[in-house]
């Protein structure tokens, strides 16, 4: 691959410079001057060499995908290959090397019988006209006349209509290429005559190594980390990433440019920081999460983009939780830490953060302080961290409160100064689920491994992800409902059991022995693949035998 005035991609050039003395940017120095320089667009340049090959030649072309992924490029890529001509070989080729008798001409877009059209600022019927008079003409020195019109989204339907027979029948000698980032605002009557091929967003990590190369071959130094930040903000575009690349190559003068660098050049958070607003976040720690926004605003970090990276953490640990952590990229530790997120977290609670961030992203956008907006949007995730996740809330609304504590049923006893009994701590569950505190129940259950009770003292072990205010609200609030003081405190775990891990673990049990029975086990014998989802009890009638779950099976084996 070769820079604009002939120098190898990869040879010893130290500065971008053009014929003239005058920088050229790396967007421009860097082009692909081959299908093979194509990052990412394998599929593409495998099916049009095969076209190539069996002489299977679309009239019509339709390149799309985001800014900056190449389709300018991969026109002007497609016009000298349909036109390409050397010595010894005379007919369309993928391999355009060496240069062909147009290649040159074409590059530098002044070839007469390629024409390019920008339907950005071309966009009537007059416009297309011209086209459609010049088709008849034959080419002047190439082999085919190539018409190739960026934006073609732009045009207007006066000129997409007078553009459609010819595109439907055109000459022999005509082909037509066109480039969009708006797909879907082209008729489909236009889409159904072209070949369309959909070009590819670059891949994070392979953009990065891409800079990086880029980065030897300039003889300037920066860190993996900050090309790994640069291949980010790029969001898949090539041409993004080489400019956001050639602005943070003059961050230092001569020195080796950091992560920090970039990440104060592109107004980012530091990723490390942002993780630890979102364990604040779920830990339902209002004030360290403020503090800490408010901390990376000072620094210089775009809200908005403490959003973007808050959702990237979500993706990202979400990814985790289907895919398990080896399916995440980027440094061990921020690794390390997503996984934990993704293990104390469930898959409904992420999508529900997921959804409010955006919602937020959204907000940020429009509101007059988007600081205001993100810590409006901080205050209301902590909240919903109290929640119960969306599982343990549809359990309960399917199953009721644990502990008797749905309406009608029976409440704590009363003791001698007119407050509820607590001679147990299933006094103190059954207390909650009859006060309809949904959020403390759950809490209790997920959090409280008991190492201790008497009335008026509760010693635990925190169960993972534990709220650090969770023993003083549970305290107030068995105080006000009981009219004494309560004394609750966390200590060290001592392996005790909360009351979900011993209802999960009971469960389990419980599922193991009923897959134990014979007449199941058959069953999913006879199913590969099926699996035991749930057991449904009924009462007895009156006067029927109760047995335990493996007798009542082996009964009902005995008797067929």
């Amino acid at each position: 691959m070769s820079d604009e005035s002939g120098s190898s991609l990869f040879g010893d050039l130290p500065v971008s410079t053009a014929p003239g003395g005058g920088y050229v940017v790396l967007a421009r120095k860097y082009r692909p001057r081959r299908f093979e320089d194509l990052i990412g667009q394998e599929a593409m340049v495998r099916t049009i060499a095969n076209s190539f090959a069996l002489n299977r030649i679309p009239h019509a072309y339709m390149l799309t995908g985001v800014r900056g992924v190449g389709k300018t490029t991969t026109a002007r890529l497609l016009a000298r290959a349909l036109n390409y001509s050397a010595p010894g070989k005379d007919h369309p080729s993928v391999e355009l090397e060496p240069l062909g008798v147009h290649c040159q001409a074409i590059m530098e877009s002044r070839h007469p019988d390629v024409f390019e059209m920008d339907a950005a600022s071309r966009t009537g019927i007059g416009d297309i006209r011209e086209i459609l008079d010049s088709v008849r003409y034959s080419p002047a020195m190439a082999r085919t006349k190539i018409y190739i019109i960026d934006e073609v989204h732009m045009l207007s339907t006066a000129a997409f209509n007078g553009l459609l027979k010819t595109l439907e029948e055109p000459p022999a000698h005509v082909k037509f290429i066109f480039a969009t980032t708006e797909i879907r605002k082209v008729p489909v009557t236009v889409l159904s005559r072209c070949q369309r091929f959909d070009l590819k967003r670059i891949e994070p990590k392979e953009l990065s190594n891409h800079l990086a190369r880029i980065c030897a071959n300039e003889g300037v130094k920066v860190d993996a980390d900050g090309l790994a930040l640069v291949a980010r903000a790029a969001e898949g575009s090539v041409r993004d990433g080489l400019s956001i690349l050639d602005q943070a190559i003059v961050q230092k003068s001569g020195a080796a440019v950091t992560a920090d660098d970039i990440r104060d050049m592109l107004g980012l958070a530091d990723r490390g920081r942002v993780l630890d607003l979102f364990e604040h976040v779920l830990a339902a720690n209002a004030a360290g999460a403020l503090t800490e926004t408010r901390e990376q605003y000072d620094k210089g970090a775009d809200p908005a983009l403490i959003l973007r990276d808050l959702l990237d953490i979500a993706h990202e640990a979400a990814r985790a939780q289907a895919l398990g952590k080896s399916a995440l990229v980027g440094p061990a530790e921020q690794i390390a830490r997503i996984g934990a997120l993704a293990e104390k977290t469930s898959p409904a609670q992420i999508s529900r953060l997921w959804q409010m961030l955006l919602k937020a992203l959204d907000e940020a956008a429009r509101a007059p302080e988007p600081i205001a907006a993100l810590e409006m949007a901080i205050v209301r995730l902590c909240a919903a961290a109290r929640l119960p996740p969306p599982e343990e809330a549809a359990r309960l609304l399917r199953e009721g409160p644990k502990g008797g504590g749905a309406a009608g049923g029976p409440s704590a006893p009363a003791g001698d100064n007119g407050g509820p009994k607590m001679a147990r701590f299933e006094d103190v569950v059954a207390l909650i689920s009859a006060r309809r505190d949904v959020n403390l129940e759950i809490e209790v259950e997920r959090y409280v491994r008991l190492s201790h009770y008497a009335p008026g003292h509760i010693r635990f072990a925190p169960g993972p992800g534990m709220p650090d205010d969770f023993p003083k609200r549970l305290a107030r609030a068995l105080g006000d409902w009981t009219g004494e003081d309560w004394d609750v405190s966390a200590e060290a775990p001592q392996g005790v059991e909360s009351l979900a891990e011993r209802r999960a673990r009971e469960r389990a049990a419980e599922m193991a022995e009923l897959q134990s029975i014979p007449f199941v086990a058959e069953a999913l014998k006879a199913f590969p693949g099926a699996k035991v989802l749930g057991l449904r009890t009924e009462a007895p009638a009156e006067g029927a035998e109760v047995l335990p779950l493996k007798r009542a099976a082996r009964k009902k084996d005995a008797a067929g």
